[in-house]
């Protein structure tokens, strides 16, 4: 992998991040596509890196809602504040556990594994699809709604579902406002991401990998800044727009990229 495709790559995980797209997939296929030869475990590390990018690009832009999240847990009351991050910790249950249980198994799916990324495509484009018949409401991310986002998140771990578009979906399908689902998504997964830095810096993964430090660090910067852009933009755009658009978006690449597998 080169400058160039790194930062290709960022830019590609920064705008899809965001999107109900599946940002991991477009990763899948956009190294496919620029001949990328890296063995899964490679692979891996830099899709963490620029994870790690937008991660803190969501941070960024939700500064006000941490700064606030942040606040409220250290006045030490059972406030607004304490019940949200409760949730949070609730919803990353269910990663964790696929995370620590078949870490093996999900870092072998991230080795160009086109066709499982057209089908799984094709899944996200269907859950998009039901959500945009289901009905907007005010309703606020309960406790149990929580848990079972946080199930579809443990699926989106699979290259091709799109995090942010399974755990949208799965909270309108559950009656919850678009608005608040979105905002619940985007902030859900940024302790997760920084908890699998941690294990790798600590289990020493990193380090064991064969990229250049010039490589992941334009990938970074690329992704980070495509990131603010992307999230800035979708947090409007979810609000007011039809998930249907995403789900013609997704069936469209997904179906290219099982075309893609087939004829090669």
């Amino acid at each position: 992998m080169n400058a160039f495709d790194a930062a290709i790559l960022g830019i590609i995980q920064g705008l899809t991040e965001f999107l109900p797209v599946s940002s991991s997939g477009h990763l899948e296929l956009g190294k496919a596509i620029l001949g990328d030869t890296s063995v899964p475990e490679e692979s891996l590390m830099f899709t963490v890196v620029l994870h790690f990018a937008t991660a803190l690009s969501t941070l960024v832009v939700f500064r006000k809602d941490v700064f606030d999240i942040i606040k409220g847990l250290f006045s030490f009351k059972w406030n607004e504040e304490t019940q949200f991050s409760l949730k949070i910790i609730i919803s990353m249950i269910p990663a964790v556990i696929v995370g620590l249980l078949f870490e093996e198994q999900l870092e072998a799916l991230f080795g160009g594994n086109i066709l499982f990324v057209g089908f799984m495509l094709l899944i996200t484009a269907l859950l998009l699809w039901l959500a945009d018949k289901a009905r907007d409401t005010g309703k606020k991310v309960s406790y149990l709604n929580a848990f079972v986002i946080g199930v579809s998140q443990a699926i989106a771990m699979l290259p091709g579902i799109s995090r942010s578009g399974a755990t949208i979906s799965t909270s309108v399908l559950l009656g919850n406002d678009k608005t608040k689902a979105a905002r619940f998504s985007f902030l859900m997964v940024v302790p997760l991401i920084f908890g699998k830095i941690a294990k790798d810096i600590l289990s020493g993964e990193l380090m064991e990998s064969s990229t250049e430090f010039s490589i992941l660090a334009i990938g970074f910067v690329a992704a980070f800044l495509a990131g603010l852009a992307a999230c800035t933009w979708m947090i409007a755009l979810v609000r007011k727009s039809k998930l249907s658009w995403f789900a013609v978006y997704c069936f469209v690449v997904g179906l290219g990229a099982i075309i893609f597998a087939y004829a090669q």
